[in-house]
């Protein structure tokens, strides 16, 4: 089996670092935009014309769907740093074993969450405070997106383990597909057109599932239309089966990444239910808070860095953490003044003309926004460290930030500051998160931590894995502790 030939155009071990990184970025900031539109025009159906309790509905129980995708996203993202290891050392075979051992365990685990998901849903939105005119509203909404959290999980495993392999673009199309399904098909199922019922809020999570269903059909026909190298065939089924090593691996490297969106997930939880507090305008105002695409340079910089760890370019490794902290300052600072600039206009869209929650929105982002340019830098080095497995620290100083900094910080000053002591200790804590990554970056000892087993030079023909052209020149790893062989070869 040989690698499909346009993939050796997408290996990012190999040219310019700052036009690799940008190249491969871009469709991950635009995918992230395109995310971020969906979510936006969604909330103006649902904000402008089912009203503010709707609003408030759809915040509150987009944070709980946030908290569940957490759980998976470690896992995910183990899968796309395995198997950008293994192609940065041409190692094809072990990287089709984690497609197919990822596969499966990840949809086990979906349909088990979704069955669960649909029955604890109301209690854990009780346990929020979630407005008692917005409870039912969030429940309705959020059963039928636990229906669409199977197809969701396949589809972010389909686009990671793309990415592993150095493609962005791809996953950016089919993206396009989703975003303009659901957009086209939430005011159809919100509102009811010709035979199709009126679902109200119900609608919009059920325009969500169907969009989610087609894409991911789409992208697996095309996928094995083009013959892609990391596909699984019939020859492959034992594939499918579950390989327990990797899934040690998956677990062990992804339970402390998945716990970081956790811990990011119940920060919001936390944060939410003070904001709930002050009501049902502060609560929509928060709901509509514009959100920065903060994840774009952090994700297109790790799956850069694995690749470049696989093929034991260090010297890129280090040039790819720098270049990825100066795009992230002039992408975030960049659409952070912009926002501010068109912030009237842009809020506006989310809340009807002479809301009360307009205001407070319009405050909060004046002092929430800034943070996202300290909290982006710290995903970049975050990206970094965890794309050689070293994924306990990010989850310290995310726990010690978010958790004993910026909840602690806010209901200390609830009673003097009201809403916002919320919310400036966002920028507080995103500042303080941005020192400690830059500590552990330079000082750390992530460099000396191994996530995959190297074949022997020579023996990549003999393992079944491919490689096109020559095998990348070896450089001098700056540590020489043992490899770890959670997944054996």
């Amino acid at each position: 089996m040989t690698y499909w030939r346009p993939m050796q155009s997408r290996s990012l071990t190999e040219g310019s670092i700052g036009h690799r990184l940008f190249m491969f970025a871009i469709p991950i900031l635009v995918g992230n935009v395109l995310q971020s539109i969906n979510g936006s025009v969604n909330s103006v159906w649902i904000g402008r014309y089912l009203g503010e309790a709707a609003l408030t509905a759809s915040s509150n129980a987009n944070i709980v769907l946030f908290t569940v995708l957490a759980t998976l996203f470690g896992a995910s993202m183990a899968a796309t740093i395995l198997i950008g290891q293994y192609l940065g050392a041409r190692q094809l075979r072990d990287a089709q074993r984690v497609v197919g051992t990822s596969t499966t365990f990840s949809f086990a685990v979906a349909v088990l969450m979704s069955c669960i998901g649909w029955f604890v849903c109301e209690p854990l939105l009780r346990a929020m405070s979630t407005p008692p005119e917005a409870l039912a509203l969030a429940v309705a909404y959020m059963r039928v997106i636990f229906l669409a959290l199977p197809f969701m999980v396949l589809y972010i495993f389909a686009t990671s383990v793309l990415r592993g392999a150095g493609d962005a673009k791809t996953p950016l199309y089919f993206l396009i597909l989703s975003v303009a399904l659901d957009i086209g098909l939430n005011p159809v199922f919100i509102f009811g057109v010709g035979p199709i019922p009126k679902m109200g809020i119900a609608g919009s999570a059920f325009a969500t599932l169907l969009a989610q269903l087609i894409s991911l059909i789409a992208l697996i026909v095309y996928l094995y239309r083009i013959k892609h190298p990391l596909c699984l065939h019939s020859g492959d089924a034992k594939l499918l089966k579950v390989d327990w090593s990797i899934v040690a691996t998956l677990i062990g490297k992804g339970v402390p990444m998945a716990l970081q969106m956790l811990v990011v997930s119940l920060s919001m939880i936390l944060m939410m239910s003070l904001v709930n507090r002050f009501g049902i305008d502060t609560a929509a105002a928060f709901g509509a808070c514009v959100q920065m695409p903060s994840f774009a340079i952090g994700m297109a910089v790790s799956s850069m860095v694995a690749q470049n760890i696989g093929a034991q370019k260090w010297d890129r490794v280090a040039r790819t953490a720098r270049v990825g902290v100066v795009y992230q300052l002039i992408l975030t600072g960049s659409l952070v003044v912009l926002i501010e600039v068109c912030r009237r206009w842009a809020l506006g869209l989310f809340l009807p003309h002479g809301s009360g929650a307009l205001a407070i929105a319009e405050h909060l982002n004046l002092i929430v926004a800034w943070s996202f340019i300290f909290f982006g830098i710290s995903l970049v080095l975050f990206g970094v460290v965890r794309a050689n497995g070293a994924v306990v620290m990010p989850l310290v100083v995310l726990s010690i930030t978010l958790l004993g900094i910026r909840f602690p910080l806010a209901l200390t000053l609830l009673d003097s500051w009201h809403a916002d002591a919320i919310w400036w200790s966002f920028p507080t804590s995103s500042l303080v998160a941005v020192v400690m990554a830059i500590l552990y970056y330079k000082y750390g000892g992530w460099r000396s931590v191994r996530l995959i087993h190297r074949a022997p030079p020579g023996a990549h023909g003999a393992a079944g894995s491919a490689a096109a052209g020559a095998a990348p020149t070896a450089a001098a790893s700056p540590a020489a502790a043992p490899v770890d062989r959670a997944v054996a070869s």
